[in-house]
């Protein structure tokens, strides 16, 4: 029994790495309510395109922590990055910092059907 409820622990951990606190935000997000959008990608692909007002903080940089510590853990988050994993895996790492209203949004694309804010340059 001990080794299943481990083995269902484990899962559930693995999950909520993958898809984040929200699998996903739910449709027509009300923008009025985000305190940021956030993209997660590297520079490199910001450049190429992101959500019109995002703020680029790089998951694999090595000022990630330092970037998020700067805002409100109590403020409400849209996370997105080229297909929902590494948002899901920042989203995890701002959990345990304390943030607590976070919703993973998944790629650019997506996000911008999620949130109606234009891609942009």
């Amino acid at each position: 029994m001990k080794k299943i409820v481990s083995l269902f622990a484990a899962i559930a951990t693995a999950v909520t790495v993958m898809f984040g606190v929200t699998a996903c935000a739910p449709e027509n997000t009300d923008m009025s309510t985000v305190t940021a959008v956030i993209d997660v990608r590297t520079p490199a692909e910001f450049a190429e395109g992101h959500l019109d007002g995002a703020i680029n903080i790089d998951w694999q940089g090595a000022t990630f922590a330092a970037d998020i510590a700067q805002f409100d853990p109590a403020g409400t988050y849209v996370i997105y990055c080229r297909s929902g994993n590494r948002s899901g895996q920042a989203i995890s790492a701002m959990t345990e910092m304390g943030f607590t209203d976070l919703a993973n949004a998944g790629s650019v694309d997506e996000a911008a059907a999620l949130t109606g804010l234009a891609i942009v340059p």
